[in-house]
């Protein structure tokens, strides 16, 4: 516990210690599908958010939690709480942060509550790196389910096997996406500290979340960090992909570390790999010798990479082969991750999460895997802190190699990025343009919705890219193309 000028801080707590859980911030998606699983596990839970809109508004109130906003001390007075989590977005100066210090009332972060509420005497398992931890996360949690081993798990983004973000269960295991962002305002150290990792997998590490870290060194350290947690009876799998990450790992892990590739070399690493419009079917090698032919309703080299990191945990974790290979078959994915949105017209558009370059490049080769002979048009929003920057700008002018046609947004100027950081489109346009590919650059999304709808033809897949709702450019798109009425 720490108690000071940021009043009183848990860094743990005991399961049922408390009964009453006020969470600030919890309309983000981490922190609201905690609250649904407090509040499954027996918690009373409220919450307060300066703006709350669906859909998390609608799954609060399905979980029948109920939601205080704007923020304000009087929220406090409601609800009552024994305990308040402090979600990441949550600066000092706002007024209920204020108030939990001036009254005492004990706070912990929310990677810290989950760490000590839900992951706590359990096997943690953790999948961090800079690509692929959120579907990664959710295809080996459902593996487990799959598997009968009833896992608890909390994912960034929504499962779509189980329509939800979050699963309580009664099994040993604990599955947990493990985000190297900073943890409140009282702890800048990285999120994924918190989750008592046994068994963890590290998909990747290239430099990004520039707001928060200064450099790449700096940003390899919370990594280094990570693998340090792992105890000596632990387990860590790295992708060979990156060869930063294994080196790293090595150093850092006092754990087992194994590597793994879907392209290369790995003590894990597939053979024969074949793609289709529905998905990816491989052969997998592993240590000893051991043959899996798997199947995964996916496409791209890098989702067979995080179904191979996938199954070398599972198998560290006690599963059988034919276990894993019956949960890879079924999973169908994350949303927002090379989601199909609707097919009009013979133009079908798919909504993916991209927005780093490698992201961007990888996104765009594994839809082209499975979309063979049909016009690619990549659409992509930088709008992250990172990706606004220029700090990726040489990348991303070779990120859209694979792509038939390219319209990039022009962000709009950004507070906290100085004028000479900020990412240059026109140029990276021209870039692309003398690489053989037809692009250009528009500022305005109704601009790109037009475009879009005046030129695209039967047989085109559209690739929209974009870490942020990209003003609701998707169902606009669709409405222009005749599916339904805008709103829909």
């Amino acid at each position: 516990m720490v108690d000071n000028e940021n009043g009183t801080v848990l860094d743990d707590i005991a399961p049922g210690a408390v009964r009453r859980i006020h969470l600030v911030g919890v309309a983000g998606t981490g922190m609201g599908a905690f609250a649904g699983m407090l509040q499954a596990a027996g918690y009373t839970v409220t919450g307060s958010d300066e703006n709350v809109y669906p859909p998390m508004s609608d799954m609060l109130r399905e979980w029948g939690i109920d939601v205080f906003t704007p923020y304000a001390a009087v929220n406090l007075d409601r609800a009552g709480p024994q305990l308040v989590i402090i979600g990441n977005v949550i600066r000092r100066v706002n007024p209920e942060a204020a108030a939990v210090r001036e009254r005492g009332i004990p706070q912990m972060s929310f990677p810290a509550a989950f760490g000590a509420l839900v992951a706590g005497g359990k096997h943690g398992v953790v999948v961090a790196g800079t690509h692929g931890k959120t579907t990664t996360t959710a295809m080996l949690a459902h593996v487990l389910v799959e598997a009968g081993k009833d896992p608890t798990f909390l994912v960034g983004g929504v499962a779509l096997n189980y329509a939800a973000n979050f699963r309580l269960g009664q099994g040993e295991h604990v599955v947990v996406e493990g985000d190297e962002y900073d943890t409140a305002y009282f702890d800048k150290g990285p999120k994924f500290l918190h989750y008592r990792a046994r068994t963890a997998l590290l998909t990747s590490i290239e430099f990004d979340h520039a707001d928060i870290y200064s450099d790449a060194a700096h940003y390899e350290s919370a990594f280094e960090r990570f693998c340090a947690t792992i105890p000596p009876e632990g387990w860590l799998g790295v992708s060979a992909s990156y060869p930063r990450a294994v080196a790293i790992a090595r150093a850092h892990t006092r754990g087992a570390v194994a590597t793994y590739a879907a392209r290369g070399t790995g003590e894990y690493y597939t053979e024969q790999s074949q793609f289709d419009p529905e998905g990816a079917r491989f052969r997998l090698t592993g240590p000893l010798r051991e043959i899996a032919e798997l199947r995964l309703p996916m496409s791209g080299y890098q989702n067979v990479e995080n179904a191979v990191g996938v199954y070398a945990a599972a198998r560290a974790l006690g599963l059988s082969p034919a276990e894993i290979a019956r949960g890879l078959a079924s999973f169908r994915g994350v949303k927002r991750r090379q989601e199909p949105r609707g097919e009009v017209g013979g133009v079908l558009v798919i909504d993916d999460f991209a927005h780093h370059p490698t992201a961007v490049r990888q996104t765009i080769e594994g839809t082209r895997l499975r979309y063979p002979g049909r016009r690619l048009w990549a659409v992509f929003d930088p709008r992250s802190n990172t990706s606004r920057r220029n700090i990726h700008q040489a990348e991303y002018g070779a990120a859209f190699d694979q792509a038939d046609l390219v319209t990039i947004r022009v962000p709009e100027p950004h507070d906290q990025v100085p004028v000479d950081q900020q990412l240059d489109v026109p140029a990276i346009v021209e870039r692309i343009v003398s690489r053989g590919i037809p692009a250009r650059s528009l500022p305005a999304v109704d601009e790109i919705v037009r475009c879009l709808a005046a030129e695209a033809r039967p047989g085109d897949v559209i690739l929209v890219m974009s870490n942020g709702a990209f003003e609701r450019l998707i169902p606009r798109l669709l409405a222009a193309l005749g599916q339904a009425p805008e709103g829909a």
